[in-house]
């Protein structure tokens, strides 16, 4: 008679990914008894911290909330405020933070993509011998992430925690040598989007679904950056304000991020949920690539994340060359709006490299901000995590596979939703 599996994974902390978060699976008698995903990061209380202060410092400080989604949260309290105290910044400074929207997540992306989850399918514990059996590989990854540390730099001022987004604009314009530097840096490093296209064609993705509400902004009109409609693929549509409905937080004993859900028991943010709400609006390359692995919305395969943020790259590096393009022909100089301070009340909601950010900012009649609320997209994507461990580990035990097997996909999958644990806590 075959003796039933008994074994425990237990992971203090998963590596490779921003953050601490543990992964506990246990099986007893060849059943699953328990697979958790715990955040265990200390809160922090950037809510708190930012009360009281002058709203024209508040991006500034919300920046620091994240290394890697820095300009995310800058321009998610920035569009609060502005909303909140009737600020409308010119066309040319909506370009501009809309293409350093784009300048993040690609180098996000392709720290993702390249250093942290295609180790997993080389069988490498990290980037580091990939450097030695792929080095055109790596390469292609670090030249699209010079790429857009390069795009943040020149909006920005700098590639993470940016200098020149502020209310009523942007304090400085990009010249027009830098843009058309930047112009020309794109165009080259178009070759090596193609070369990591090809490679992840070679991967095998793990074949796993658990349907799923995928949450996301739509405008319309453009694939979802800044601002827009909350919507999911059940059909639930919202207004920008009514973010609490579409996140309805609570705790779980175990972990120090809350949980959300919209209408089922969880729901994802992130890639994969932008292309399954926003498809049709992709640029005609990004479709193309995710013809050509097969990827169509709606897509319940959480692993396919990864792949989504590769058409990102697609279509970002296709939208970044006409948001330059636009800029050369636009008036720098018409770049920031005078206001006057006031008493308002508003929510502001990006789609940072991971999904959807929410900001709500309070402000007095002197301008300074009252509230605070932030609800980061790893946040809206732990209970789907925590549920998609579970229905993962079922489908393992079915299959006949042993505990190693079992890890290392149940590892593969937290990493291919690409967690920001740290700012999961805020």
């Amino acid at each position: 008679m075959k003796r039933k599996l008994d074994f425990d994974i237990d992971l203090h902390h998963l590596p490779r990914v921003e953050g601490h978060g543990n992964i506990r699976i246990s099986v007893r008698d060849g059943r699953l008894a328990e697979a958790t995903w715990a955040v265990v990061e200390t809160p922090r209380f950037f809510e708190a911290i930012v009360k009281g202060m002058s709203a024209e410092r508040v991006p500034f400080l919300t920046s620091r909330i994240c290394g890697i989604c820095s300009i995310s949260h800058s321009l998610a309290s920035i569009r609060a405020l502005e909303r909140a105290m009737e600020i409308t910044p010119p066309e040319t400074a909506l370009t501009i933070r809309l293409l350093a929207m784009h300048g993040e997540t690609l180098q996000s992306h392709a720290l993702h993509l390249f250093f942290l989850a295609a180790p997993d399918f080389l069988d490498a514990p990290s980037a580091l011998p990939i450097m030695q059996s792929h080095p055109e590989i790596v390469r292609a990854g670090l030249q699209l992430k010079e790429l857009g540390n390069e795009i943040s730099t020149v909006t920005t001022g700098r590639c993470t925690h940016p200098v020149s987004l502020v209310l009523g604009g942007v304090s400085k314009a990009p010249s027009r040598e830098l843009l058309l530097r930047l112009k020309t840096m794109i165009a080259e490093r178009l070759p090596a989007l193609e070369r990591t296209t090809e490679f992840f064609s070679t991967l095998t993705i793990p074949q796993f679904v658990r349907e799923t509400e995928f949450i996301s902004l739509r405008n319309g009109s453009a694939y979802p950056s800044i601002g827009g409609d909350l919507v999911s693929t059940d059909g639930v549509v919202r207004d920008e304000e009514d973010y609490l409905r579409m996140t309805n937080e609570y705790l779980v004993a175990f972990s120090t991020s809350k949980f959300t859900k919209v209408t089922r028991q969880s729901s994802a943010a992130g890639a994969l949920a932008r292309f399954n709400n926003n498809f049709g609006l992709l640029h005609p390359r990004a479709r193309a690539a995710a013809a050509a692995f097969g990827l169509e919305p709606v897509c319940h395969n959480p692993f396919m994340n990864n792949v989504a943020q590769l058409v990102e790259c697609h279509h970002i590096m296709e939208d970044a060359a006409m948001l330059v393009d636009r800029l050369l022909d636009a008036d720098l100089l018409d770049i920031r709006t005078a206001f006057k301070p006031k008493a308002g009340s508003a929510t502001g909601a990006v789609e940072a490299p991971r999904g959807i950010l929410y900001h709500h900012l309070e402000t007095d009649d002197e301008g300074k901000v009252v509230k605070a609320d932030c609800i980061i997209p790893t946040t809206q994507n732990n209970a789907n995590i925590h549920y998609d461990l579970h229905a993962l580990a079922e489908q393992a035990l079915a299959e006949g596979r042993n505990e190693a097997e079992t890890e290392k996909l149940c590892v593969i999958l937290v990493r291919s939703y690409d967690p920001c644990i740290s700012c999961s806590v805020h």
